[in-house]
């Protein structure tokens, strides 16, 4: 993980659809090539989170695969 400087155009970061109705503290995520980035809603323009393809996918499958509390 590293932070990106990259640019990214606006269109392409979306939010989590379990951002539910408090839409204003989201995380959100654009891919590029080879990269998943994050950053903060509320601050676009802030710095940005760069996880590789393969971080990534390994995070996703953790919470794919958590058990409800």
């Amino acid at each position: 993980m590293h932070q990106s400087d990259n640019p990214v155009p606006d269109t392409a970061w979306f939010k989590s659809s379990y951002s539910g109705a408090n839409e204003t503290e989201c995380v959100e995520t654009a891919y590029v090539p080879h990269l998943a980035l994050v950053r903060d809603s509320k601050q676009p323009a802030g710095p940005r989170l760069a996880f590789s393809e393969t971080a990534w996918n390994g995070f996703l499958m953790a919470l794919r695969n958590q058990k409800p509390a």
